[in-house]
């Protein structure tokens, strides 16, 4: 374990939707590992049953309490539990990870679950309608309330903090773990032996744009070359997209492939990994590829990318979300070797700051600074 300078020592809850799917979800669960890692009493509170991540403290899963039938009164029995939790261990601190889309929930967890607490809410994704509800104004003045508020990316920040005049943003960066490049097993026999560029994550088009994706695919021509692409993941546009694919020029080539706990086998075989969402917050996708040595691609979107992807130094950072573009920077990456090669040998050197250790540093010595 790593040995870390003696400090204070905190009681701290993270509070999350649960330990499974998304980004957001991931981030909470390193997030509980680097704090226990430093010597703070972590617990941990989810919404739902769902555990995918490996996390460290003590869970406290209301989960467990769902019924089938849902109602009002029983939503509130067990939310009720968890006001309950938050007065009887009496946190120094808690950091919220759920994502606020509406308004009149967060007023009631601000005026009851939250009452009387020490609260820093983490912001994951640069659309406020995600963060912000959808009174953004209104829901900055809860965000007023608390200690602080810890931004994502340095765009996240500078943009609630200009728009909103919410005062008290800092930014920490999601981290990635250098254990994950040790855990490798064997690509699945449809990969063996294939070139391929790989996307991840949740398979919503409106969020991810695969459809933009694909048609760059299949305007490269790479397939032409053997070249395949593989999307990796579940959600509710998969079969639109399979079926789009169906229909594109070179479909034989694109791969669907199911959600893994453990993507790392298949980010450090692929050539590369593409990036084409509307909105992020701070990509991992990008971070991790690059931890393992993966170029990457990425649009050049509002938060994210642009404090991860050096363009020709570790990927290709593409400015407009337009097929033609992006098809090129495909072909390029595909077909130009000197610049894989180049972005290949300094992939990993540029996320060094993104890393367990440094980002767990900075969290330690937020909790010493504010508490």
């Amino acid at each position: 374990m790593t040995q870390h300078p003696p400090q204070r020592k905190f009681k701290v809850c993270l509070v999350s939707i649960s330990l499974a799917g998304g980004g957001a979800e991931r981030s909470c669960a390193m997030l509980s590992e680097m704090l226990s890692e430093y010597g703070h009493d972590v617990h941990i509170a989810i919404l739902n049953n769902a555990i995918d991540y490996p996390y460290n403290g003590k869970l406290f899963n209301l989960g467990l309490f769902k019924n089938t039938k849902e109602t009002t009164l029983r939503r509130f029995l067990r939310i009720r539990r968890l006001r309950r939790y938050l007065r009887k261990e009496r946190f120094d601190l808690i950091i919220d990870h759920r994502g606020k889309n509406d308004y009149r929930r967060e007023v009631f967890y601000t005026k009851y679950v939250y009452k009387g607490e020490r609260l820093c809410y983490v912001v994951h994704s640069a659309n406020p309608n995600l963060y912000l509800t959808e009174y953004p104004g209104k829901a900055a003045e809860i965000y007023n309330r608390n200690l602080l508020t810890v931004g994502v990316s340095s765009t996240i920040c500078k943009h609630i903090t200009k728009v909103y005049n919410i005062r008290n943003c800092k930014v920490i960066h999601n981290a990635f773990d250098p254990d994950w490049n040790a855990a490798l097993d064997k690509l699945p026999t449809i990969l063996q032996d294939k070139k391929y560029l790989l996307s991840y994550g949740r398979i919503e088009d409106s969020v991810k744009d695969f459809s933009l994706l694909i048609e760059a695919f299949s305007l490269s021509e790479a397939y032409k070359k053997d070249w395949y692409l593989v999307i990796m993941g579940d959600g509710r546009d998969k079969e639109m997209l399979q079926q789009k694919a169906v229909e594109m020029k070179g479909g034989s080539h694109i791969v669907f492939l199911p959600f893994t706990k453990v993507p790392f086998t298949f980010i450090k075989h692929a050539h590369a990994v593409t990036l084409t969402s509307k909105f992020e917050g701070f990509p991992m996708v990008l971070v991790e590829s690059l931890s393992v040595g993966v170029p990457v691609i990425a649009l050049d979107i509002m938060s994210g990318p642009s404090e991860i992807v050096r363009h020709e130094e570790n990927g290709l950072l593409v400015p407009k979300r337009e097929t033609a573009l992006f098809a090129q920077a495909i072909s390029r990456m595909c077909f130009d070797e000197s610049l894989y090669l180049h972005c290949k040998s300094r992939a990993k050197e540029t996320v060094q700051a993104f890393s367990k250790d440094q980002i767990a540093a900075k969290w330690d010595q937020l909790l010493q600074d504010e508490l």
